[in-house]
C-alpha cells in the first residue's frame, strides 16, 4: 500500500496514478479538520492562486509538458480539459468544476481511500509500503519540523502571492474591451504527412501541407479574444502607479527575511524596481489594440474569466500582499473597475519547499530515505502543471516499488524528465523553484537557427522520446511479470 500525505495536484496526481498501476493507496488530507489560510472548501485539489494553467501550444514548454502529461494519463490533465474556460491560447479552469471533478475520481476509484486527517510526521515506510509527500506550500507546522529534520538545514522557504477577483457584472463594460494578445489563440494545425500514433509525433510545421486534425494541445476558439482589456492613459498609469507604491501592505511573519519567487512577484514589489516595469509585466500593452482608438494603450490589465459561468473574472498577473482596504481603493483606479466589486482580494502565504539537489534523487525520491518521496511545491518546482507532472512520476514509481520493479524517469529531452533533472541537479547554493523551460531540456544536437522551429523540434524530439520510453517500460513489465 502507498501512502499519499496531501491532496492537493500533486498528491491527487500520484494517488492516481499509483492506484491505475493496480496498488492500493490511502490519501491523507488534513482539510476540512484543520483548514488552512487561503483554501475555502474541503475539496481535493482546490485552486488558490489562480485558475490558469499557462500555454496550451506546443511552441512552449509548459504547453509539451502537459502534452506529455495526457500521453502519461494524466487525471490533473484531464480534470482540466472537463472544466476548461476560454482563455486565448493558455489552460483556464473553472475552480470549483476541476476540483470536484478530481474529487469525484478519486473517491470512485476502488483502489483509493481518502482519509481526512492531518498527518503530524512522516509515518514508516518500506519498499512494500512507501510515502509521498505532497504537502504543497502550506505545510503544516507540525510536518514541516519532522521534513526539516529528514532533510536537515536545507529546508528552506519563500512567500507567495495570489491574485483578486472581481464579479464580472460590476465591470464597466464601456471602459474595457475584449481581445487575446496579438489574437493567439488555440486553433487546428496540420501534421507531417507521415505522422502516425507509433512513429510520427503530431505537430505544427511551417508550411500547410498535410492533413488537417487536432493539435495535441488542444483547446477552443470562438474567433473572439478570450481577455477583458482594461485600457490605460500615461495620465492614469502614472496614477494607478503613485498610488500602488504608497499602498500599505498586510505584514509578513519573519518580513525581514522575506523572498518572493521571481515567477509570481507581487504588483507593488515589481512596481518598486521602477515606474516602467509594470508596463513590461502584468500590465504590459503590447499585442493589444484598443478598437476605440484602433492604437495600442500606454499600458493595459488583463482579466481572464474564472469559472464556466462567466460571473467571476481574476485580474491577470495581479498577485499582491496589499492590505484589503488599500486594495480596493487601487484596484478601482483602473478604467473599467471603478465599481468593481471584489469576490476575493489578493493575499501573501508562505510556501515551504526543500532544496531538491540536496534532497532528492531523479525519481522525485528523498535520497538519504528511498522509500520516501516528495512532489509537488515542496519538492522545489513552481506552477501548477509542474507540481502535477512531479506527482504523476512520484506516483508511478511509489507503484513500482510496492511491485517489485525500478523506479525510472523519462529521459531529459522531455519536459517532464527535464523537470526532474533540475530539481535533483542545479545547483544547491543558489537554488530556486522552477517553471518547466526549454532551457532546462537538453539541448538539441543540430538547433534550428529559427527561435520557433527549435522550439518546435525540442518538442518534436520530446514526444517521440517519451512515446520510446513508454515502449520500453511496458516491455520491462511485461519482462518481469514473465520471469515471475
Amino acid at each position: 500500500m502507498i501512502r499519499v500525505i496531501g491532496g492537493g495536484l500533486a498528491g491527487c496526481e500520484a494517488a492516481w496514478q499509483a492506484a491505475s498501476q493496480g496498488v492500493p493507496v490511502t490519501l491523507y488530507e488534513m482539510r476540512p479538520v484543520r483548514p488552512t489560510a487561503v483554501h475555502k472548501t474541503d475539496r481535493l485539489a482546490e485552486l488558490v492562486c489562480s485558475n490558469s494553467f499557462r500555454g496550451d501550444k506546443l511552441d512552449n514548454a509548459v504547453g509539451l509538458l502537459k502534452e506529455e502529461m495526457r500521453r502519461l494519463g494524466s487525471l490533473v490533465m484531464r480534470a482540466a480539459e472537463a472544466s476548461r474556460v476560454p482563455a486565448g491560447a493558455a489552460l483556464a479552469v473553472d475552480r470549483e468544476r476541476f476540483a470536484e471533478t478530481i474529487t469525484t475520481a478519486l473517491n470512485d476509484h476502488p483502489l483509493i481511500t481518502i482519509v481526512r486527517e492531518e498527518m503530524t510526521a512522516i509515518p514508516e515506510s518500506s519498499d512494500r509500503a512507501p510515502v509521498i509527500v505532497a504537502t504543497g506550500p502550506l505545510t503544516s507546522d507540525a510536518l514541516s519540523s519532522d521534513i526539516a529534520q529528514l532533510v536537515g538545514s536545507d529546508h528552506l522557504y519563500f512567500y507567495d502571492a495570489i491574485s483578486p477577483i472581481v464579479l464580472a457584472e460590476t465591470i464597466d463594460r464601456s471602459k474595457v474591451f475584449r481581445a487575446s494578445r496579438w489574437n493567439r489563440s488555440i486553433r487546428p494545425v496540420r501534421l507531417k504527412p507521415d505522422a502516425t500514433d507509433t512513429g510520427g509525433v503530431r505537430l505544427p510545421v511551417g508550411e500547410p501541407r498535410g492533413r488537417q486534425a487536432d493539435q495535441p494541445a488542444c483547446g477552443v476558439d470562438d474567433g473572439e479574444g478570450d481577455y477583458l482589456n482594461c485600457p490605460l492613459t500615461r495620465e492614469e498609469y502614472d496614477r494607478f502607479y503613485d498610488a500602488l507604491v504608497t499602498a500599505e501592505s498586510a505584514t509578513v511573519h519573519d518580513f525581514d527575511k522575506e523572498r518572493f519567487f521571481e515567477g509570481c512577484l507581487p504588483i507593488e514589489v515589481m512596481a518598486h524596481r521602477g515606474r516602467d516595469t509594470l508596463r513590461f509585466g502584468p500590465m504590459k500593452p503590447v499585442g493589444l489594440t484598443d478598437p476605440r482608438t484602433g492604437r495600442e494603450p500606454y499600458a493595459a490589465v488583463q482579466l481572464r474569466q474564472d469559472n464556466l459561468a462567466g460571473d467571476h473574472f481574476s485580474l491577470v498577473g495581479f498577485q499582491t500582499q496589499i492590505k484589503w482596504g488599500d486594495q480596493a481603493r487601487v484596484l478601482r483606479l483602473i478604467p473599467g473597475l471603478e465599481q468593481a466589486e471584489f469576490v476575493r482580494f489578493g493575499m501573501v502565504h508562505r510556501n515551504t519547499y526543500v532544496n531538491g539537489p540536496t534532497v532528492l534523487a531523479e525519481t522525485w525520491q528523498v535520497r538519504v530515505r528511498p522509500t520516501v518521496f516528495f512532489a509537488g511545491q515542496m519538492s522545489g518546482v513552481e506552477g501548477y502543471v509542474e507540481s502535477a507532472a512531479s506527482g504523476l512520476i512520484a506516483g508511478l514509481n511509489a507503484a513500482a516499488l510496492v511491485k517489485g520493479e525500478a523506479p525510472a524517469t523519462p529521459p531529459r529531452t522531455t519536459a517532464i524528465g527535464a523537470l526532474a533533472y533540475y530539481v535533483s541537479h542545479a545547483d544547491p547554493a543558489h537554488y530556486e523553484p522552477s517553471n518547466i523551460t526549454f532551457g532546462i531540456m537538453a539541448p538539441l544536437p543540430r538547433a534550428p537557427r529559427s527561435k520557433m522551429a527549435r522550439k518546435l523540434a525540442l518538442s518534436e524530439r520530446a514526444l517521440a522520446d517519451l512515446q520510446t520510453w513508454l515502449h520500453a517500460r511496458a516491455s520491462q513489465s511485461v519482462s518481469e511479470v514473465s520471469r515471475a
